[in-house]
C-alpha cells in the first residue's frame, strides 16, 4: 500500500549539505513517527557540463565538472513537498539541483 509519505533524494556539495539538509527539516521534512529530523546521507561524485546560458556555481560552461557530493534522502509528507522543495532551493547552491521524490510503500 502506498503511503502519504514520499523520499526525497537531493544531491548536493558536501560543504552545503548540512545547510540544506537543515532546511528540508525546518521546511517539515525528515518526520518519522516521533522523531525528527531525520535522513541518510553518502558521498559520491557528481558530474556535469555547464551549457551556454547557465551560470553554474561549480565549475565553468563548457567544461566537464566533477564535484564532491553528498546525496540526502529524506522522508516527507505528500503535504509538505511544495515548503521541502522551496526551502532546499534557497539552501542550494547550485542553478539546477538534481532532486527526485519517490513513493514509498508500507506493508
Amino acid at each position: 500500500m502506498l503511503s502519504d509519505a514520499v523520499l526525497l533524494v537531493v544531491s548536493v556539495p558536501l560543504e552545503h549539505a548540512d545547510a540544506v539538509r537543515q532546511a528540508i527539516h525546518e521546511a517539515g521534512g525528515g518526520n518519522q513517527g516521533k522523531y525528527s529530523h531525520c535522513s541518510f546521507s553518502y558521498r559520491g561524485v557528481g558530474r556535469f557540463v555547464p551549457e551556454a546560458g547557465a551560470n553554474p556555481a561549480v565549475g565553468e560552461v563548457g567544461k566537464l565538472e566533477a564535484v564532491d557530493e553528498e546525496r540526502i534522502e529524506v522522508l516527507c509528507e505528500r503535504s509538505v513537498i511544495p515548503a521541502v522543495i522551496e526551502a532546499m532551493k534557497k539552501a542550494h547552491p547550485y542553478e539546477e539541483p538534481a532532486y527526485h521524490f519517490f513513493s514509498v510503500e508500507t506493508g
